[in-house]
């Protein structure tokens, strides 16, 4: 989209015979055109890189978490594993053992009908039991 901008522009250029209207316009005049095609692209970009308020606040699925049997504890874990931490770091966080974390994820994988960590979180997604 930018290549195809600067080629117009750069096209445009061509057209104006950038002689001729360096002859006729001022430097000001030069000046306010890049400061105005910058303000733009700034206000653009801007826009585009803000991040935007979520629509409503999320609530969980209860109806999915009772239907599937997932445990309380199964859901603290499933959360930090949406966070991305290792087995470890869930156990510390949860005060458990790392084995015990294992067997949580390997319940949860059976119960979302995921292969992995990232299917999980996935399915956990879009059965709205995680944000």
């Amino acid at each position: 989209m930018y290549g195809a901008a600067i080629a117009a522009l750069s096209l445009f250029l061509t057209w104006a015979d950038w002689r001729h209207l360096s002859r006729e316009w001022t430097t000001e005049f030069y000046s306010v055109v890049i400061a105005l095609v910058f303000a733009a692209l700034g206000i653009w970009l801007g826009n585009r890189l803000t991040p935007t308020a979520r629509a409503k606040e999320f609530v969980r699925n209860d109806r999915a978490i009772a239907s599937l049997g997932i445990s309380p504890r199964e859901c603290e874990v499933l959360e930090k594993l949406a966070e991305g931490r290792a087995n470890k770091l869930i156990a510390r966080d949860l005060d458990i053992s790392p084995n015990t974390v294992k067997t949580h994820l390997a319940k949860l994988f059976e119960k979302l009908e995921a292969n992995n960590r990232t299917e999980a979180i996935a399915k956990a997604r879009e059965l709205g039991l995680l944000p």
